[in-house]
């Protein structure tokens, strides 16, 4: 058998398994929570928050306090946990379905494990309800709802708060001196707070009582202007972005060859290699690295991540991305030095160019079209279909440390990595066998699939289509880069501001 015979065996053999994993990754993201359904609990946190703060009772806010948190924010809230509790349901209904369906011992386990979780996000989701509609004054509503989870009659922490609960609302209290140490293992937040609020009022204990209101204020009024970070902010971006996307249509109509979108928009790259280095590099310097290589040398390491703090957990995140980065470029280096020099487009770095402009400006193009196809997309997955783990530990992390970690995984390490690979490398080859256009779109796609959640595939391809145009047309990796970085480091600081709203 000759070598080269032999190399392509090994790397279809390669390509089976890559293969493989990712469908059955993009398969296990089915039965995961999208990350989007619960910045709109989370978002529903520092709006209930928010909404206690004193000032906004002032005639001179009511309309500018309205546009974050609205006219009826306990409703609005008490609508988003039910909408969360719906889809929750569902969800809990169609996993018990497959379990049902299954014969695979592997499959049911990991079913019997989502199952769990659903189950208990669906609990906590009812305990929050009942205190929202307390809030509004629906008591019945709120007792009954407790109730629900009260005939489960088990000893989770859940269920008996809800008792606990229960009792405060009821007509006739029994009071216990230690009602905030049996809350604090379930309740934290706006929800901590209105139990313990209540809870005074019974007691009549107005030094206590003045003592949590104070500390509220002083939380209600972060809450208050994180909102307008996360809700203000992005909407200017989108309407800025909206208006220049309208203007660069534009222009490409009446211009035509001299418009921005149309520069190089046909200039392909001359690619010294053919298909079977493309498929080398993409097969083992990314897909096999990551998905094979990688998890197998962790699983016989024996590292639980589950057990370490947030800290830890960014930090192990972060050395194996720079891991599974170093080793792709190393494949990539290893693959193409049989042909250097390489041509003058290859790779091009142009630190003198105005690619900062170009990154900047597609960063404004991204943001609205990536939100309108993320709206679309919500609607078709209810929800489910995964997202990457990096964005739920990013909601979580009330850590600085553990915030910068994130932020250099996710906005430095990855946009270089992945704008090499994808764009300088995947994109441009492509444009050996295809039009400009379809190397764009084709590379866009398996940059979608390569994040192996099946709910972002089309955002991802969307965001992946816009950074192809800017690097097609700037001819410039520091253009798609920038763009990369400015996109993830926006949704880091979202997923961080919104979950401070949690505590």
């Amino acid at each position: 058998m000759s070598g080269k015979l032999l190399k392509r065996l090994i790397l279809s053999l390669l390509t089976f398994v890559a293969i493989a994993r990712i469908f059955l990754s993009l398969g296990e993201s089915l039965n995961e929570p999208q990350v989007q359904s619960r910045l709109e609990l989370y978002q529903a946190n520092l709006v209930l928050h928010a909404a206690e703060l004193d000032v906004l009772e002032d005639p001179k806010l009511s309309n500018s306090s309205s546009t974050f948190i609205g006219n009826k924010p306990y409703e609005t809230a008490e609508q988003q946990y039910q909408n969360a509790k719906d889809t929750a349901t569902d969800n809990l209904a169609k996993l018990n379905q497959l379990s049902l369906s299954t014969n695979s011992i592997t499959q049911q386990e990991q079913l019997e494990a989502a199952i769990a979780k659903e189950s208990n996000f669906l609990d906590e989701l009812e305990l929050k309800l009942g205190i929202i509609q307390a809030r509004e004054g629906n008591i019945e509503t709120a007792l009954s709802t407790w109730n629900n989870l009260v005939k489960k009659q088990t000893e989770s922490n859940i269920v008996q708060t809800a008792d606990i609960l229960k009792n405060l609302w009821s007509r006739s209290p029994e009071l216990s001196s230690d009602i905030q140490s049996q809350i604090t293992p379930t309740l934290n937040g706006w929800f901590s707070y209105s139990v313990l609020n209540h809870f005074y009022q019974l007691q009549d204990n107005s030094e206590a009582l003045s003592t949590l209101q104070a500390e509220e204020q002083t939380i209600a009024s972060a809450a208050f202007f994180k909102l307008a970070l996360v809700s203000g902010l992005p909407a200017l971006i989108g309407i800025t972005g909206f208006i220049f996307l309208i203007f660069l249509l534009g222009q490409s109509f009446l211009q035509k060859e001299k418009a921005i979108l149309v520069v190089n928009n046909t200039l392909a790259w001359s690619t010294p290699w053919d298909w079977e280095i493309v498929w080398q590099v993409l097969i083992i310097g990314f897909f096999f690295l990551a998905e094979i290589v990688l998890p197998f040398l962790i699983g016989i390491s024996g590292l639980n991540v589950a057990e370490y703090s947030i800290r830890y957990q960014a930090l192990y995140i972060f050395v194996t991305y720079l891991l599974m980065a170093t080793g792709g470029l190393l494949v990539l280096y290893f693959s193409i030095k049989p042909f250097f020099p390489l041509p003058k487009d290859w790779f091009h770095f142009n630190l003198a160019s105005n690619w900062p402009l170009w990154g900047f400006g597609g960063y404004l193009v991204a943001v609205p079209l990536v939100i309108l196809i993320s709206l679309i997309n919500q609607q078709f997955w209810q929800g489910q279909g995964g997202s990457n783990p990096l964005l739920f530990l990013a909601l979580q992390a009330q850590d600085r440390v553990a915030l910068v970690i994130f932020f250099l995984t996710a906005c430095i390490v990855a946009p270089i990595f992945e704008e090499i690979i994808f764009r300088g490398f995947l994109l441009s080859s492509l444009t050996r066998y295809m039009p400009v256009w379809g190397a764009i779109f084709l590379s866009s796609l398996i940059f979608a699939l390569a994040h192996l959640s099946l709910s972002e595939v089309l955002p991802l391809t969307m965001l992946a289509l816009v950074l192809a145009l800017v690097y097609t047309r700037s001819r410039n990796l520091l253009s798609s880069i920038l763009l990369h970085s400015l996109y993830n480091s926006g949704t880091v600081l979202s997923l961080f501001i919104l979950g401070s709203g949690a505590n």
